[in-house]
């Protein structure tokens, strides 16, 4: 799995993980097992922003502490959703790769701080966000000085409710020419079902997309936050072993 190490031409990277950090000991047994698979970005939540205020919102600061401990200790690269302005400084401090979720695309004094900062950003494409809106987006953060930006399609809000969200496939040819950044698919959060994640997993890396976002745990259906869309290890390892196969005849296509 070596080609799993770069984002953009020639790379492709598998970033995985729980959907939400819920204790230092269930973070770290699931992020030793993906490492042993080759998985060298780890992904977990701290501040979760939740439809419901009933539902778990996530650990915290001491959420971030621990992704920043288990990636220390295993040598890994970490991922996490940074949700509001007051949180940037705090979580560039700990964290590799800070990410924008879908409900703040249009967070514009989020992504003018994210601009500010010396770490790649992740920004996921608004729910309902034209790919120009999208575009419109980046700006905001590269004019702020960082150029460093991961698009991230995850899905969109559509009239079918046979999935959680729609995912657009389109996107990520479309958004690699436009923006020449590398365009990476969430199939987690388009499905909201596990049973699907590896079909749109493979359907995105068949059309080119320069990485996937997976939601991954050694207890997926244990998971107190989005447990029928987390995978399990094996199947996260069916998935890495199509890779190279997936993305034999891409070359020259881009």
């Amino acid at each position: 799995m070596d080609e799993i190490n770069s984002f953009g031409p020639g790379g492709f990277n598998i970033i995985a993980g729980p959907c939400s950090i819920e204790d230092y000991d269930s973070l770290y047994q699931s992020a030793s097992v993906l490492k042993n698979l080759g998985i060298r970005y780890l992904r977990g939540g701290a501040y979760k922003l939740r439809t419901s205020v009933h539902s778990f919102r996530g650990l915290g600061d001491s959420g971030i502490v621990h992704l920043a401990g288990v990636g220390k200790e295993l040598g890994l690269k970490t991922v996490s959703e940074c949700t509001q302005t007051d949180k940037v400084e705090y979580m560039a401090q700990y964290i590799d790769v800070l990410a924008v979720g879908t409900r703040n695309m249009y967070n514009y004094p989020l992504l003018e701080l994210m601009g500010k900062i010396d770490k790649p950003v992740i920004l996921k494409r608004g729910l309902a966000a034209t790919y120009d809106e999208w575009m419109a987006a980046t700006e905001y953060i590269i004019e702020n000085g960082n150029d460093r930006i991961v698009l991230c399609e995850r899905g969109i809000r559509t009239f079918e409710t046979g999935t959680r969200y729609t995912l657009d496939i389109s996107a990520i040819r479309v958004m690699q020419q436009k923006s020449g950044l590398p365009v990476i698919i969430d199939p987690s959060h388009a499905s909201g079902n596990r049973d699907l994640v590896p079909s749109l997993a493979f359907a995105a890396i068949a059309a080119g997309a320069d990485g996937l976002m997976i939601e991954c745990s050694v207890n997926p259906g244990e998971c107190i936050c989005d447990a029928e869309q987390t995978i399990s290890p094996e199947t996260l390892k069916t998935i890495m072993n199509a890779v190279p196969e997936l993305r034999l005849h891409l070359n020259g296509i881009k």
